[in-house]
């Protein structure tokens, strides 16, 4: 049995999805079921045994240590985050709470039951830690893409709070010996995203004729990785990583922004034929908007033999087509305080 935190969120769902599609070890998952945590997506688990979902915030260190006492869990995948950078510029406060309280809290709860293990027990258990490739700030055109080694250099309040995360799972791996895993890993896109990100939010303004809002020029390059790559990245560290080592998960897909928006209004022409390219507007950059980030993901290919299967031009396509198929699911995120949030911090433009 594995304790997965954020279970209900987009990586955390499509985690919990393909876990229990592979293997039928239970999972335990913690969600606190925020704005962008969703049961809907883990609809198709409902009555399956092996998915226990516990409504909880990993701040909670009472509620965490009963669960890790109650279900004795062998791994401890922490995804449960605040990670929208727009966000984090307007209300900073959740992202340290979250981000950085949250996760000490639950390092905490873990080093405390970790070491009332038994012996081979205590040997085999993991604590992984999903972080981000944002950690290491912003990237020249021409240089050479992140390492695990590359220092850290957040620049907004998301970026920062993920890396005091990290420094924090890493001083605890240091420190006490808790056989941790970091994995830092580039812009994630694919089913159940929430349409604040910039993959959703261009589809569902295409398909209902609202503009496509692109900060400043376009050209800020991102690696584009599939969701389920990740997924089976995550599978191949918890089971093969080494502990106290970090391992850069990439897709090797370095785009600008505008070239993704052009080509989803593309693959849109081609499946419900409008002139989308028409709806391109662009908007005032947001502060601090880092130019480049690339993902170096060779360490994980060479040390644990995974690489991606997807290339951006596959994913795009099947994370279009799941939107199109998925109308309800997009609307009844439309709503409440998305909504509000989006019209307000958009500029009006993406609401």
């Amino acid at each position: 049995m594995i304790l997965v935190t954020g279970g209900a969120g987009f990586i955390g769902a499509n985690f919990v999805l393909d876990w229990l599609a592979q293997t039928d070890e239970p999972i335990i998952n913690l969600d606190k079921l925020t704005y962008a945590g969703n049961l809907q997506n883990l609809a198709s688990l409902e009555g399956d045994p092996r998915h226990i979902f516990i409504q909880g915030d990993i701040k909670d260190h009472e509620k965490v240590a009963a669960l890790l006492s109650q279900f004795q869990p062998r791994a401890i995948i922490h995804l449960a985050a605040e990670s929208h950078v727009d966000r984090s510029i307007h209300g900073p406060e959740d992202f340290i709470q979250t981000n950085i309280v949250g996760t000490f809290r639950l390092l905490e709860a873990a080093r405390q039951y970790w070491q009332n293990l038994e012996e081979r027990t205590r040997q085999a258990f993991r604590f992984l830690h999903v972080s981000t490739d944002e950690v290491y700030g912003s990237l020249c055109k021409d240089a050479p893409a992140f390492t695990e080694t590359h220092c850290y250099q957040p620049n907004s309040p998301y970026s920062a709070s993920k890396a005091s995360s990290d420094q924090l799972v890493r001083a605890y791996h240091h420190t006490y010996g808790l056989p941790t895993l970091i994995t830092n890993c580039s812009n994630n896109y694919g089913p159940f995203q929430f349409p604040e990100k910039l993959i959703p939010l261009m589809i569902v303004n295409a398909l209902a004729g609202r503009p496509l809002p692109i900060y400043g020029d376009g050209q800020q390059i991102r690696d584009w990785l599939y969701v389920k790559d990740h997924c089976s990245a995550l599978r191949c560290v918890l089971e093969h990583g080494k502990p106290g080592e970090t391992y850069n998960i990439g897709g090797w897909n370095e785009k600008p922004n505008i070239e993704i928006v052009q080509t989803i209004c593309e693959l849109l022409d081609a499946l419900r034929p409008a002139d989308y390219h028409k709806l391109i507007t662009y908007v005032t950059d947001r502060p601090g908007h880092d130019r480049r980030y690339a993902i170096d993901a060779r360490k994980i290919e060479r040390e644990l033999g995974w690489k991606p299967v997807e290339t951006f031009e596959t994913g795009i396509r099947k994370t279009i087509q799941w939107y199109l198929e998925h109308q309800t699911w997009v609307a009844s995120v439309q709503s409440g305080e998305y909504q509000k949030w989006i019209e307000t911090h958009y500029q009006g433009q993406a609401g």
